[in-house]
């Protein structure tokens, strides 16, 4: 597929997904949010890619929805060339199917990477959120200020952050837009890892070279166990019955790993 927004590169293994919109911070339009989950749909039928990393081009990982005007009113980078009121109003009006897309991310069966190189505010701070592990500039800053511009952070942002930080905290971002930097973001516990911008790209890769050492089907399983349990207690999510947990008992690699263990050796993993 070719993407106008995007960049997509497949190697050993990785896919990256790099937002390509520099001159706007990444700020979102349609069409690179539409791009962005065909590239990770892509990413996740492709049996050559087992983990996914997403960043930014230039300074920014990505600046919230875009509403910049150019001089005639029209909105930057939107190929319909809509009003901001149009475009607004076209947002709130498919509130669900932006919600709906943020949460297809969570139930891919392949592990995505944010490498938060800039500014990660609104809808860049839902996108990263909506990933699984985070990796930030410690210059970035984020924050979803859309109480400020008469949004709201709809794209997930409003039920992710109080389940990924402490509630007090988590509220006080949402209730008064403040926005914080990647230190507190990692001391919240929001954020794996904070690393100088130039090492933000390596130190997304090193843990994705990390993931590609483990079985494919048992990461695939894990993620949606630890996402589908969210929705049960404790003792309900360990009784559950989970689609992809089938696939793992029978496979393959779940003998080739006691097996590699027992001779010695690296696995040989086939994904079967």
């Amino acid at each position: 597929m070719a993407y106008q927004d995007i960049e997509y590169e497949l190697k050993e293994g990785i896919v990256t997904v790099t937002m390509n919109r520099p001159d706007v911070m990444n700020a979102l339009s349609e069409n690179l949010e539409e791009e962005i989950h065909a590239a990770f749909d892509q990413a996740d039928e492709d049996p050559d890619a087992r983990v996914i990393i997403l960043t930014g081009r230039g300074a920014g990982f990505c600046a919230g929805y875009d509403q910049s005007p150019k001089k005639d009113g029209k909105k930057k980078g939107d190929p319909t060339g809509r009003s901001i009121a149009d475009f607004i109003e076209g947002w709130q009006r498919n509130d669900s199917k932006i919600s709906d897309k943020w949460v297809h991310m969570w139930k891919l069966g392949k592990p995505i990477i944010a490498a938060v190189n800039g500014y990660a505010l609104g809808g860049g701070l839902e996108l990263a959120m909506a990933c699984d592990i985070i990796i930030m500039s410690n210059k970035a800053v984020i924050g979803l200020p859309e109480p400020r511009v008469g949004f709201i952070a709809g794209a997930g942002g409003i039920h992710k952050l109080p389940r990924q930080i402490p509630f007090k905290r988590a509220m006080g971002m949402i209730l008064t837009g403040k926005k914080i930097t990647a230190q507190e973001a990692y001391e919240l516990g929001l954020v794996n890892e904070i690393v100088d911008p130039d090492l933000v790209m390596d130190t997304a890769k090193k843990w994705a070279s990390e993931i590609l050492e483990c079985a494919p089907l048992s990461i695939r399983v894990s993620k949606q166990m630890a996402y589908e349990g969210l929705k049960y207690s404790f003792e309900e999510a360990m009784e559950a019955e989970y689609s992809e947990e089938e696939k793992y008992q029978n496979s393959s690699d779940h003998r080739e790993g006691p097996k590699a263990f027992s001779e010695k050796r690296k696995p040989n993993w086939t994904a079967s």
